[in-house]
């Protein structure tokens, strides 16, 4: 089974530390990050698409992503 996920978050290290401890878990970058202004916080976020591999496991719409 193939997952993906869409990590988001505000331009400071907590973003980073999100999408590293992604990275030590077996997910994989896919694409380029993005980053944009966010006008309600007034804050520019982040973004970063990584996806995963998983062997002898089926998708189900209730598994959490993250837990994988």
């Amino acid at each position: 089974m193939k997952l993906y996920r869409f990590l988001t978050g505000p331009d400071d290290a907590s973003f980073c530390h999100k999408v590293t401890a992604a990275l030590n878990k077996g997910w994989e970058l896919s694409g380029s990050p993005t980053y944009a202004f966010n006008a309600a916080t007034g804050l520019m976020q982040c973004g970063q698409a990584v996806v995963k591999d998983v062997a002898g496991k089926d998708y189900d719409p209730e598994m959490k992503l993250s837990e994988q």
